[in-house]
């Protein structure tokens, strides 16, 4: 004789498959909420003497040279009200807020404008102050929070030019870039340039594709 199907109980603390699903014991703290998995596709895109992205992008500037990326950031952005930096904001602060809290103020600032700005559509371009994965990480979350497009130039500094405590870091910054790797940080497209390479950079454009027609 076939037997009824068994039933099994199963406990409250046990539903779900992600513990994330189950009921908080009482005075069990809330556990953070999952970051968005902001992972894509990256490619790795050859120079040429123009380089054109899509207009509400974000292109962040990785330079281990703070004066050459200053440079290159005033030369070839075609529009200069795009640039959002940290020095920047600083500066508007000095005499406003205690020495010692112009970093945090000036990173909430800047945060808050740049979320404005993708949440209008508007494009963005930030020089960054390092090459640490962090902070190249926070920019593409308020990026990809407001689904914008995001991008990554390298320019390469002299060997001089790098300090010490930066080598390590540029030399796995480059090598993640060259091997097509920065898409798992959710950069759409990445960008190396150095040597003569840099100079030939003429502008960085923000525009829709051409018409096919």
């Amino acid at each position: 004789m076939s037997q009824p199907p068994r039933s099994v109980k199963i406990g409250d603390n046990e539903r779900g498959g992600w513990s994330s699903d189950r009921p908080r014991r009482a005075g069990e703290p809330e556990r953070p909420p999952r970051k968005q998995d902001v992972s894509v596709r990256g490619r790795v895109l050859s120079p040429t003497d123009r380089m054109r992205y899509n207009p509400g992008s974000l292109v962040v500037i990785a330079c281990a040279d703070r004066d050459l990326r200053d440079r290159f950031v005033k030369r070839v952005i075609d529009e200069q009200s795009t640039i959002f930096s940290l020095d920047k904001v600083r500066a508007l602060l000095v005499g406003k807020v205690a020495p010692d809290e112009i970093d945090a103020k000036a990173q909430t600032l800047l945060d808050a404008a740049l979320a404005k700005r993708f949440a209008a559509g508007a494009s963005v371009v930030v020089p960054l102050e390092g090459l640490e994965p962090e902070e190249r990480e926070r920019y593409v979350r308020l990026a990809a929070t407001h689904r914008r497009a995001r991008h990554l130039v390298l320019v390469e500094a002299g060997k001089d030019s790098v300090a010490e405590e930066d080598r390590a870091a540029i030399t796995d910054l480059r090598n993640r870039l060259d091997a097509g790797e920065l898409g798992q940080e959710g950069f759409m497209t990445s960008l190396r340039l150095g040597g003569r390479i840099v100079d030939e950079l003429k502008k960085i454009v923000f525009s829709p594709p051409p018409s096919d027609d």
